[in-house]
């Protein structure tokens, strides 16, 4: 069977504050939730009604046993999903300061399992024929990951939609000049490019988002989406189309989760055929209802709650 949509990248347990406004040595209890970007866009289509599969890799620990009992009850194939043996399913911390503070804390030592993923083991003809193939710039970080991940882009050759999510994390490379080589030969196998203003600078060397845009698509890609924060979202493509979204008015809670949510909303419309500006209007909404809720992956909205908040022109 081909999947409408398989994403390969990171996966782990978050574990986020029930308080908020509270620092995290003051913090006494924690929910305990799915976590990895990579994964939660997998969780966020499947909440759409799209067949979804990720490959990862946990820990041989009960970590990683709950991590594939989630992905089931979420609905994504964890067929893909192997652990290694010898290193820990990471774990990341938050703290939660709205309406735009969430610090991050990563706990992926000595190595995450998800940077083991080997191009020997990779399923490529399941990852040509899936409808769309999302890949992350953190794939690209560490070896043996990074050849798996060009591996599959180049094996796949752009057939259907292939996504790089660029996905940029500076605690997860030495500097930007070692991350962009990587990004420039993913960009050549890859249709989309999702990025906010941080990772598109990497990406490109360039910061204004119109500008940026053009660079991803001279890079080869066919659309270019450049989320822009509290200025919404552009999103260009090679045929000269272009939407700008404004963001729906949230009240913010936790806005960790908010771009998975925007990422799974987005292959979703990809899949269903819409214009540029529906795709963006529709993935706007998603994120913005994320952003509403503590949790990243149990967050995830349904068609109808999306189809309510812009039927409202909010997140009530």
């Amino acid at each position: 069977m081909a999947y409408d949509l398989i994403t390969m990248g990171r996966i782990g347990v978050d574990l986020y504050p029930l308080q908020t406004g509270v620092p995290l040595p003051q913090v006494t209890s924690f929910g305990k939730f799915l976590g990895g970007s990579a994964t939660n866009v997998a969780v966020a289509a499947a909440r759409l009604g799209r067949d979804t599969a990720v490959i990862t890799r946990t820990g041989d620990d009960p970590f990683g046993t709950y991590l594939h009992e989630a992905l089931r009850e979420f609905g994504v194939d964890d067929r893909w999903v192997t652990p290694v043996a010898g290193l820990p399913t990471p774990v990341t911390f938050c703290e939660v300061f709205p309406p735009d503070d969430f610090p991050l804390y990563f706990y992926r030592r000595p190595k995450a399992p998800d940077l083991e993923i080997d191009a020997h083991e990779l399923d490529l003809d399941a990852i040509r024929e899936a409808r769309v193939f999302w890949v992350t710039g953190t794939g690209l970080s560490e070896e043996p990951s990074r050849t798996a991940t060009l591996a599959a882009l180049a094996h796949r050759a752009k057939a259907g939609t292939t996504v790089f999510d660029l996905d940029w994390r500076p605690m997860f490379w030495s500097d930007p000049d070692a991350a962009r080589p990587f990004y420039a030969e993913a960009l050549k196998h890859t249709t989309v490019a999702v990025g906010n203003l941080d990772e598109v600078e990497v990406a490109t060397g360039v910061r204004d988002p119109h500008d940026a845009a053009r660079a991803l698509l001279d890079a080869g890609v066919e659309l270019a989406v450049v989320k822009q924060g509290p200025k919404g979202v552009l999103a260009v493509n090679s045929a000269g189309d272009s939407a700008e979204v404004p963001p729906l008015p949230v009240n913010v809670l936790n806005g960790l989760g908010a771009g998975d949510a925007f990422g799974g909303s987005l292959c979703h419309g990809l899949l269903a055929g819409w214009d540029l500006e529906k795709i963006m209007r529709h993935a706007n909404a998603a994120g913005a209802i994320v952003a509403s809720r503590l949790e990243c992956s149990s967050a995830m909205p349904t068609p109808t709650e999306i189809e309510e908040a812009l039927a409202a022109g909010a997140v009530l």
